[in-house]
């Protein structure tokens, strides 16, 4: 594991604004189909914001990125990995859209980006699925996340492709 870093508020509000935004983006590609190239230019073109509680965040854009191309690279893997932490049968493709887009960014970070703390990424990806959704779903959240951290973090796992095909 890497060490973990410490970052400003303001570093950690544009995080927090890439995060939203990326699922934003994986929402929206699922919905339309497109390309992971061109929700990246999308939401370039929008300004590269997100809003966060009312107010206008410029979003740490490369770390949007990496969020977008890693899931959708990612994507066979990390579903293997959510359903694992899911009640068996149960398939990712079963939840909705914007619950599938939460999951799959928690997991690449939890998989990818080591020098995160789980917790940091629990948090961040529980106040993005607050915003959509009410306690069940949030609790839903919270414990596949959880599962995730101890299975992905546990003996320092990676089990996503880094040099996968982004589309």
């Amino acid at each position: 594991m890497s060490p973990h870093t410490s970052l400003s508020p303001t570093q950690s509000a544009q995080r927090r604004a890439a995060r939203l935004a990326a699922v934003q983006a994986l929402y929206e590609m699922e919905i339309s189909g497109h390309h992971a190239r061109k929700a990246i230019d999308s939401f370039r073109e929008r300004g590269g914001t997100a809003d966060l509680d009312g107010e206008t965040i410029q979003a740490d854009g490369a770390f949007f990125t990496e969020i977008v191309l890693g899931v959708t690279g990612g994507r066979q893997d990390l579903d293997r990995v959510i359903e694992a932490a899911i009640e068996k049968g149960r398939k990712v493709a079963s939840l909705e859209t914007v619950l599938r887009a939460i999951l799959r960014a928690g997991a690449y970070e939890m998989a990818r980006r080591d020098e995160i703390d789980p917790p940091v990424v629990i948090s961040e990806y529980l106040t993005i699925a607050a915003a959509f959704y009410d306690t069940a779903e949030t609790g839903f959240v919270n414990g596949i996340l959880d599962r995730l951290a101890t299975v992905l973090r546990q003996d320092d796992v990676d089990l996503i492709a880094p040099d996968a095909d982004h589309g």
